[in-house]
This record gives structure tokens, C-alpha cells and sequence, in this order.
């Protein structure tokens, strides 16, 4: 997971792979909502009155699993991976046939981001955010805010718990202050495997490359196997002469 120079790299290390920000207010966690990528993918909120609120989302080390990046206003859906090894782990969305390819990763604890392809883009450095690993990720995962248990309307329906997690700034304490929402997550995960992540939304800086600023990610397969992890030789140190 990672986010670009411009567009992934702030925000990156709050989001990571997978997300970022905190709006100034949630929805009750007994809201009926609907969200999703399409209408095939909407969400119904599942009301379950009085029930304790579940451990937060924990990407595990090791995992792999496919499914979709889809860029609503942009009119673009690609194939997606998105794979872990050892508590390193990669996203790749698109490929040299498509209107977007990009990868992201957390490799020996550091964050990259390497965007191949993207429409209206024109230079195409790879970023490095140093420190950030898998333990760091899911600390910020603890922060999350539980927002209700759900249903993805698919085939088959996905029940999973609905979380936001997100970075704010500046940090001000409640009142009538300014405030910028830097990044923001909504993460999908299986109601009985908080390590099974089914969907994110993610929203903020680190989604500059697109108009509307938001950006899908959703899985058709999330299985419990190590995956495969490769730096691509643009983020690789130049060889000591």
C-alpha cells in the first residue's frame, strides 16, 4: 500500500493502504445506509440492537486476494491484487493495457508508491515514506471508529463490520475551530474475521490524481496465504559505487 509524490505519499503513511481520514461527524452505528461502488455493491446497513461494538480491522501478514479499483468519476474500473508476505505487502491496480496502473507497498519498513499510468499524468517518480510497516498500520487501525454491522449486496453477500478511520488536521478539541479532513477510510471487513478485508473507500489528499478526490478498492477473493511481495526496480536504491 503507498500513495504517489503529490497524491499518495502525505496522506499514505495515514492511509496505507489503505486509508486515512476522520470527518467532523459519523453516522449513528444503527443508521440504515447505503454506499458502494455500484448499485451491485451497495451496502444495507444491518441493525443488531445492543450488540458490543467488534475488534477493530487487522491486516494480517500474510494474505492474498483479487478484485477491482474503481474510479466512479473517471468512468474507470481495473483488475486489482492485492497480496501479503511475511507483513510486508503490495496493492496493484491495472496494468500496461489499462487507463490506470499504479503500485503501492510496504516493503522492509518503508512505504512506496509508483503510479505507471494515470490519465492527465506526466511525470512518474516513485515515493518512499521510511518507518512505516505492518505494526504501524494496524496501530492506526485501532483508532478506527466502529460505524455499524452491514451487508455488500453481492454474489454472495458479503456481511462485514463497516469502520472509518481517518487523520484530521489541525488536532483541536471540540468547538467552532478549522479543521482539513487530510484523508479518510471507510473499511469493509468480515464480520467473523476482522483480518478479511472486503472493501475500502478511500477519500483525501492522497487521491489528488482524481476529480472527485475518491477512489474504491473491492475484493471478489481474500484468502489467508502468503502472497507475493516485488519492489519494482524504479523504487530500488541505485547500487553503492
Amino acid at each position: 500500500m503507498g500513495w504517489t509524490r503529490t497524491r499518495r505519499a502525505a496522506a499514505s503513511a495515514a492511509l496505507a493502504g489503505a486509508i486515512g481520514v476522520v470527518p467532523a461527524t459519523l453516522p449513528p452505528a444503527h443508521a440504515g445506509t447505503r454506499t458502494g461502488a455500484a448499485p451491485s455493491n451497495a451496502t444495507v446497513a444491518e441493525e443488531r440492537a445492543g450488540s458490543p461494538a467488534p475488534r477493530p480491522p487487522r491486516l494480517p501478514r500474510d494474505f492474498r486476494g483479487k478484485g477491482r479499483w474503481i474510479v466512479r468519476d473517471l468512468g474507470v474500473t481495473v483488475p486489482f491484487t492485492w497480496e501479503g508476505r511475511g507483513g510486508d505487502s503490495q496493492m496493484i491496480a491495472g496494468g500496461p493495457q489499462y487507463p490506470i496502473w499504479f503500485t503501492n507497498l510496504i516493503h522492509h519498513g518503508s512505504l512506496y508508491t509508483l503510479t505507471y499510468k494515470w490519465p492527465g499524468l506526466t511525470d512518474h517518480p516513485c515515493s518512499q515514506i521510511p518507518g512505516f510497516d505492518l505494526d504501524r498500520l494496524n496501530q492506526a487501525f485501532r483508532g478506527a471508529r466502529f460505524v455499524g454491522r452491514e451487508i455488500l449486496q453481492r454474489k454472495p453477500d458479503r456481511y462485514v463490520n463497516h469502520w472509518r478511520v481517518g487523520v484530521v488536521l489541525p488536532k483541536l478539541p471540540p468547538g467552532k475551530f478549522l479543521r482539513v479532513p487530510l484523508a479518510l477510510g471507510d473499511i469493509y471487513v468480515d464480520q467473523k474475521d476482522r483480518g478479511t478485508f472486503w472493501q475500502v473507500l478511500q477519500f483525501g489528499i492522497q487521491n489528488l490524481y482524481d476529480p472527485a478526490l475518491d477512489e474504491w478498492l473491492v475484493m471478489d477473493t481474500f484468502e489467508h496465504k502468503p502472497g507475493t511481495v516485488t519492489l519494482p526496480p524504479r523504487c530500488s536504491p541505485p547500487p553503492l559505487t
